[in-house]
């Protein structure tokens, strides 16, 4: 299964947009969704590094989260999101398709996109635990051959 995506033929028209203030206005409310939750069963706030994808884990594994709820799942998304755009140099951006619109992570430059919004929640709907550090290793791994080189960077 892919988590990256890009135009599968010319035909398809993909745009790519900036966010605006409303999108990033529903990040955040995710991202407060999970730190409140991460706070009263925890005592583990949201940080916005790799410590998250720990947090996200063990509200995975004690099922915090009814398979129902998309929104709060999706916030688990984001969260992971978040720690991707920073560690692998993303940017949130509004990916639409004939499919319509989403938010995603994109590599700077390209068309090439994740949706970590959805990694986690379309899994869990349908009763799987996703393990995290798995699906972030996916990620790393599959954009790396996108992503600039360094100077005197073997690979």
């Amino acid at each position: 299964m892919s988590l990256l995506a890009a135009p599968a033929s010319a035909e398809e028209k993909v745009t790519i947009e900036e966010f605006n203030w409303l999108d990033n206005s529903y990040l955040e409310k995710q991202v407060a969704r999970v730190d409140e939750l991460g706070r009263s069963e925890f005592g583990t706030p949201v940080r916005g590094d790799k410590s998250d994808l720990e947090l996200l884990q063990r509200i995975i594994y004690r099922g915090l989260i009814p398979k129902d709820d998309s929104l709060r799942l999706q916030a688990l998304g984001v969260v992971l999101g978040n720690v991707m755009v920073k560690d692998f140099g993303l940017e949130w951006k509004k990916y639409t398709d004939r499919i319509g619109s989403t938010r995603a992570a994109c590599i700077p430059g390209t068309q090439e996109c994740v949706f970590p919004v959805t990694m986690l929640s379309r899994r869990m709907e349908v009763g799987l635990m996703p393990d995290v550090q798995r699906i972030y290793g996916e990620v790393q791994e599959m954009i790396k051959p996108f992503q600039p080189k360094l100077p005197y960077q073997v690979n």
